[in-house]
C-alpha cells in the first residue's frame, strides 16, 4: 500500500489549490492508498526560522515541535505532493517555511563529500509532485521571470538533496481558465494522487 503525504498551503478553502488538493486526495484514496494531509494554514504553522531553529540547523537536529511532526510524516511517505499558489513568482511564506524547517540536515538529508554534496534520508520516498497555480502565462514565467520554482524548488532543493522522480504540475492562467480546462487539471490531480 502506498502512503501519500499531501502538503498544502492556501488561506482560502474555495481556492483552486484546495480543489487540486482534494482531487489528489480523492485519487489516492480511490487507488487504495493511505493519505495524510498536512494543511499548513489549518495547523497555524510558524514558518519563521528563529534563532533556535538556526542553531538546530547547525547541530543537525530540528527544534520546532511541529516541524518534527512534519518530518516524521514526510519520512513515512512513498509519494509526496506539495500544493500551493505562486505569488510574486514564488511560493507563499508558509510553504517556504515548511521547506526551511523540514528539509533539514540530520533529519531529511545528510551532507556528503565534506559538506559539498547532499544525500536524502527519505528512504521510503519514491516520487515527489509539486502542484502550483498562477495567473502568469507559462512562457512569461519561464523566460521573463526565470522559472523560479524549477530553479529554487525542483533543482535547488529536491534534486540537490538527492530526491528522484520529481514532477511539477503547473496550472497557469487559472483565473481566466475555462471550466473544461479546470476539469482537466483536476483529473490530472486525481491521476497524480492515484500514482503508486
Amino acid at each position: 500500500m502506498t502512503n501519500t503525504v499531501i502538503v498544502t498551503s492556501h488561506p482560502y478553502e474555495g481556492s483552486f489549490c484546495h480543489a487540486l488538493m482534494m482531487a489528489a486526495k480523492e485519487g489516492a484514496l480511490a487507488a487504495g492508498n493511505t493519505v495524510d494531509v498536512i494543511d499548513l494554514e489549518a495547523d497555524h504553522f510558524d514558518p519563521v526560522m528563529h534563532s533556535a531553529d538556526l542553531i538546530g540547523f547547525l547541530k543537525h537536529k530540528a527544534q520546532d515541535e511541529q516541524a518534527k511532526d512534519y518530518i516524521a510524516r514526510v519520512k513515512a511517505a512513498d509519494h509526496l505532493i506539495l500544493v500551493f499558489p505562486i505569488w510574486w513568482e514564488l511560493m507563499p511564506a508558509m510553504m517556504k517555511g515548511f521547506i526551511d524547517k523540514v528539509v533539514f540536515p540530520g533529519e531529511t538529508f545528510d551532507y556528503t563529500h565534506g559538506g559539498k554534496g547532499m544525500a536524502s534520508k527519505l528512504d521510503k520516498l519514491q516520487s515527489t509532485t509539486i502542484m502550483t497555480t498562477m495567473n502568469t502565462p507559462k512562457s512569461l514565467y519561464r523566460w521573463v521571470f526565470g522559472n523560479a520554482i524549477q530553479r529554487a524548488l525542483v533543482r535547488g532543493t529536491f534534486r540537490k538533496m538527492g530526491l528522484k522522480n520529481i514532477r511539477w504540475m503547473s496550472c497557469n492562467m487559472v483565473k481566466g481558465s475555462s471550466d473544461q480546462r479546470r476539469a482537466g487539471w483536476l483529473d490530472e490531480a486525481k491521476r497524480v494522487g492515484a500514482k503508486a
